[in-house]
C-alpha cells in the first residue's frame, strides 16, 4: 500500500472515530438544547442536503491533485473547528448553523478524499483497499458510538465535544501530511 493511501486511510479512520462518538446521541443533545423531534429531523436533513449539493459542485470543479489535497485538509480543519463549536450551542438555531457548516466541511473533504484515495491505490488491490476504507469506517464508528455513550453517561456532552474536537484536530493534522507528498 502506498504511503499516500495509508495517510488518507488513517486520517479518515481518525475522523470516523471522532465523528462517530456523537452518533445517536445527536437526538439526546438536540432535546437538551430545547429541540424536538422535528428539529432533529430538520437539522440532520439540512446537513445532508448541504453536503450533497456541495459535494456535486466540488467534485465537478476540483480536478487537480494539489487543489484536492488543499480542499481535503481545509474540510478536515473546518470539521474540527465546528466540532468544538458544539460547546457553544444553546438553541436549535445554533445547531442548524453548525450542521450547515459541517455540511460544507464534509463536502470539501469527501469527494476530494475519494478522488485522492482512488488515485493513489494499486489497481490490483482496488477491492481490498476500498474494503479497508469502508470496513474500518464502520467498525471504528461502532466502537466510537459506545465510547461516546460512555463519555456522556459518565461525564457530559462538554467532555464529549472536547474529546471529539481533539480527535478531529488530530485527524486534520494527519491528513495535512498529504500536502508534503510529491505532487502527482
Amino acid at each position: 500500500m502506498r504511503t499516500e493511501t495509508r495517510i488518507l486511510l488513517h486520517g479518515a479512520n481518525l475522523w470516523y472515530f471522532g465523528e462517530g462518538m456523537f452518533g445517536p446521541l445527536f437526538a439526546v443533545f438536540t432535546e437538551r438544547i430545547g429541540g424536538n423531534v422535528f428539529d432533529i429531523a430538520w437539522a440532520w436533513a439540512t446537513y445532508l442536503m448541504v453536503t450533497g449539493v456541495l459535494m456535486v459542485i466540488i467534485g465537478k470543479t476540483t480536478t487537480t491533485a494539489l487543489r484536492q489535497k488543499r480542499l481535503l485538509v481545509t474540510g478536515y480543519i473546518l470539521n474540527a473547528v465546528l466540532t468544538f463549536c458544539y460547546l457553544l450551542i444553546s438553541t436549535p438555531t445554533h445547531l442548524f448553523l453548525i450542521q450547515i457548516g459541517l455540511g460544507v466541511a464534509g463536502a470539501l473533504a469527501t469527494p476530494t478524499w475519494d478522488s485522492l484515495y482512488s488515485h493513489y491505490q494499486s489497481k490490483r488491490m482496488r477491492s481490498y483497499i476500498w474494503g479497508l476504507a469502508e470496513g474500518e469506517a464502520f467498525m471504528l464508528t461502532g466502537i466510537a458510538i459506545l465510547i461516546g455513550g460512555y463519555i456522556v453517561g459518565t461525564f457530559s456532552f462538554t467532555t464529549l465535544f472536547i474529546v471529539m474536537g481533539t480527535v478531529q484536530t488530530i485527524a486534520a493534522l494527519w491528513q495535512a501530511r498529504i500536502l508534503r507528498r510529491v505532487r502527482q
